[in-house]
């Protein structure tokens, strides 16, 4: 009974520490690569898919492509860091990284389904509801990142307002709307991440 609960309590401890921590599971190379993704997704839909507004779906599968590849990266890159560092905080830092973020890619999810099977008619708001959650669940993770991840939650704030305020009528769905958002502010994520908490070990 004592071992179970001193095991207990090391585990508590443990999270303890990892909430006082700063993440470091998120790498600016990565979250830069999503960023470009975005931006390159932008591009590719203004060939691939003309007129959004008409067709939804693809437009849907284009984005939903993006967000899939670029969290699988994300995914498998911090699985492999807290693989090779063993059990320990860097493992329990991870999965409370993981479990803030979780709940806003997972409401996302159901929100764009809804939209998409019972009211297609307003699929115009998606980038901008994507943007609100997105923001949302970097203010989440605020506590884990660096204090300058604050400005990325915002800037994803910020967008989603300006989607929702301009993307409409001939701005419906435009690819500049994610560009800017999406791709934009991964690449402000990264370039955060660079400067606070990688570019000594470079430097070095």
């Amino acid at each position: 009974m004592e071992l179970r609960e001193a095991l207990s309590q090391i585990s508590d401890i443990h999270q303890q520490m990892a909430r006082a921590e700063v993440f470091r599971g998120y790498r600016s190379a990565t979250v830069g690569m999503s960023g470009v993704l975005g931006m390159l997704a932008a591009w590719f839909q203004s060939r691939w898919v003309p007129f959004p507004e008409r067709d939804l779906g693809s437009y849907l599968a284009l984005w939903l492509s993006v967000a899939l590849v670029s969290a699988a990266v994300g995914v498998v890159e911090m699985c492999f860091r807290a693989y090779r560092a063993g059990p320990g905080l860097a493992r329990e830092m991870t999965r409370l990284a993981v479990g803030q973020f979780m709940p806003a890619i997972v409401v996302g999810g159901l929100l764009t389904g809804c939209v998409y099977q019972s009211a297609p008619e307003v699929g115009w708001m998606l980038p901008g509801l994507w943007a609100f959650i997105f923001g949302l669940g970097v203010f989440a993770s605020y506590r884990l990142l660096p204090g300058q991840a604050f400005w990325v939650g915002l800037y994803y704030v910020a967008c989603g307002c300006g989607c929702l305020i301009w993307g409409q009528e001939t701005l419906a769905l435009s690819p500049w709307l994610m560009a800017v958002s999406f791709g934009g502010g991964q690449l402000i994520a990264a370039f955060i991440l660079y400067w606070t908490l990688e570019r000594y070990y470079v430097a070095s």
